[in-house]
């Protein structure tokens, strides 16, 4: 009898599994065409529908945002954040009107890649360093737009429990780009952590923060299947100090203030204890750095 049960008994997180596939379909499927529409004539409205898309499957998939310290009203606005997971988009993406940096792969997915263009993400193609003087000029125009520019500065994703070398070349590259076009121009740069560290009200743990996390050779349907069976999830963004360029401290010593800035953040949000990590803020390049 118990096999049989066992047998005819939907696996756990199924049901959710449905419901959630669904209420984000029909969420999509209402966002999307006026999004497309308020693009495809330069409405205003284009900045603030991907905030309700965001919130909507914030609230579907029982992602709960926590937010220490505040986004700077500062602009042009460049935020220099760890990359964890696909969740991060909604998870910053509930906060305020934002444009994301991209590979130029994510077009093509399915679903993730119309996200990513609704949402006025600008698609770079790392793979050619021919393209880095156009992407950077990209990258500045948005800037001059007003609304906040995100770059996950590792290049890539890690498990969360970690922060992998922040990459200087296309910071450099964004914020020259601006400065150059107008001397008198600041820009402000601000470290943003996300630290996943809550899954169905317990703490996650390494290997809970592993299974959030979206890296390596890890395929997107598995892992977007595993998140939408789970349950609820906590993670804390941590707004750092915001670091004005005027274009005389080198990329590489702002990128190495963020990073180390972000590192002492994330071992904050993770624990909920203060990090005894050390933050240089001396922006002059170091020896090492040359």
């Amino acid at each position: 009898m118990a096999s049989f049960i066992d047998d005819v008994t939907p696996p756990r997180g199924t049901l959710r599994l449905i419901v959630t596939g669904l209420l984000i379909l029909l969420l999509a499927a209402f966002i999307f065409p006026l999004q497309w529409i308020c693009w495809r004539f330069g409405w205003k409205l284009q900045r603030w529908l991907p905030i309700l898309f965001h919130r909507g499957v914030a609230k579907i998939i029982d992602l709960r945002v926590t937010v220490v310290g505040e986004p700077s009203p500062k602009r042009p606005m460049l935020i220099l954040s760890n990359h964890v997971s696909w969740l991060d988009i909604t998870a910053l993406g509930t906060l305020m009107p934002l444009s994301f940096v991209a590979k130029s792969e994510i077009i093509d997915w399915p679903l993730f890649g119309l996200m990513a263009k609704l949402q006025r993400s600008i698609f770079i193609d790392r793979t050619r360093r021919s393209s880095s003087k156009d992407d950077s000029d990209v990258i500045a125009a948005r800037l001059e737009e007003g609304d906040p520019v995100v770059l996950f500065a590792e290049s890539t994703t890690s498990d969360g429990n970690r922060i992998l070398p922040f990459r200087s070349a296309l910071v450099g590259a964004a914020r020259a780009a601006v400065i150059s076009d107008s001397p008198t121009t600041e820009v402000h740069i601000q470290p943003v952590s996300l630290a996943y560290n809550r899954a169905d009200g317990l703490p996650t743990g390494r290997m809970g923060r592993a299974r959030i996390g979206w890296y390596g050779d890890m395929e997107m349907v598995p892992h977007l299947i595993g998140i939408l069976r789970g349950g609820a999830l906590d993670v804390t963004i941590s707004f750092g100090t915001s670091m004005i360029d005027d274009g005389s401290a080198h990329r590489k010593a702002l990128t190495r203030n963020a990073e180390q800035s972000v590192r002492m953040m994330l071992a904050e949000g993770l624990t909920g204890r203060k990090a005894v990590i050390a933050v240089d803020n001396d922006l002059s390049l170091k020896k090492d750095e040359i």
